[in-house]
């Protein structure tokens, strides 16, 4: 019979895959933040101890990169502030930030977080790995909203990177 409780053998658990995970939480704390108003040391510790790395509700969540989940959420809390006009900018004229569901605001201002501080990720990626997030929660339309507005943020903070292709 195989053991089940050994860790799968180092460097096969990749990187990228514990930074989407993180990701993946992240929004989901920042949506929770927003629906139920819940502080953010009350989300860190829930979701450290119940979310990341766990099966909750029949789902098991892969393992997070913690320090990069509390980054992103505490960034986004933070610098809430200046992202959201950043944000509302980006969107089409008549759909302000506080018109969009509270999943997308929170997929958008990580994202946007992301863009402006995390520059250890190049930008692209930091696009797409968002509008994969987007698509669990929202519709093709909506990802496609998503993918415009932190294309243009993207261009705004990283033009170099942007201006190609």
């Amino acid at each position: 019979m195989a053991d089940h409780s050994k860790k799968p053998p180092a460097g096969t658990e990749k990187k990228a895959n514990r930074r989407g995970a993180a990701r993946l939480a992240a929004v989901q704390a920042l949506y929770q933040m927003d629906i139920a108003g819940a502080g953010i040391n009350d989300i860190f510790a829930e979701f450290e101890s119940h979310w990341l790395g766990n099966e909750v509700e029949g789902d098991t969540y892969l393992p997070a990169e913690a320090a990069f989940f509390r980054d992103v959420v505490s960034g986004v809390v933070r610098d809430q502030k200046m992202l959201d006009p950043l944000i509302d900018e980006a969107l089409s004229k008549g759909w302000p930030l506080k018109r969009i569901e509270a999943i997308l605001r929170a997929v958008l201002r990580a994202g946007a977080y992301e863009l402006q501080h995390r520059k250890d990720v190049p930008g692209r990626v930091v696009v797409s790995e968002y509008v994969d997030v987007a698509n669990a929660f929202v519709d093709r339309e909506e990802t496609g909203m998503v993918n415009a507005v932190l294309d243009q943020i993207g261009r705004q903070f990283r033009g170099d990177e942007f201006g190609r292709g």
